[in-house]
């Protein structure tokens, strides 16, 4: 191929082409470590403000069911610890690759990896720390009105912290593949 159909086909190519290559790779794997750990945060956060709220709504009418329901709250907090643990298992991969070799195909490959690593365990977290709320609504109101619910949904709210757990461990898999160029020339 020619130096001037190099040019055509490059000229051709939709800008978002371009900037997946010419976006470095470093900059790749530090959104990916940022998305995973703010958007498990975000649905940790969210997931709290759900179970929260009904948690304090239902206490009203029953006071007793505040203390267990804790455990709701509890495991919306463990999607921002699998973020948190994440984004740490992700930083490690980084490292100092030449000059020359930045934009070499196997780091180009490592930063994609991460970053696809974290997009995955961030948007899992968040849905995860949705369904978790949820489910923890449902066991607070549940419970207030009858309490040998409590347990029953319980089961179903471990199966939905599960999703999380999930996401972690695709994403390790993912960042597996995040190997970056060897610093000898």
């Amino acid at each position: 191929m020619s130096a001037a159909s190099t040019m055509a086909v490059m000229g051709a190519s939709s800008s978002w082409s371009r900037a997946m290559i010419q976006i470095s790779p470093y900059t790749f794997s530090a959104v990916g470590i940022a998305i995973a750990i703010g958007v498990s945060v975000l649905g940790a956060a969210w997931g709290i403000y759900i179970t929260g709220s009904s948690l304090i709504g239902a206490a009203i009418k029953a006071p007793r069911i505040t203390s267990k329901n804790l455990i709701s709250v509890i495991f919306c907090e463990a999607v921002a610890i699998y973020g948190v643990i994440v984004a740490i298992i992700l930083q490690t991969k980084l490292e100092s690759v030449p000059a020359s070799k930045i934009y070499a195909a196997e780091s180009l490959r490592a930063g994609y990896a991460i970053f696809a690593s974290g997009i995955i365990v961030g948007f899992a977290n968040l849905v995860c720390g949705l369904c978790v709320g949820i489910i923890g609504s449902s066991c607070a109101l549940s419970d207030a009105q009858n309490s040998t619910l409590f347990v029953k949904i319980l089961v179903i709210e471990i199966f939905g912290s599960a999703l999380g757990l999930f996401g972690v461990i695709v994403g390790i898999i993912m960042s597996a593949q995040a190997t970056w160029p060897s610093k000898t020339a």
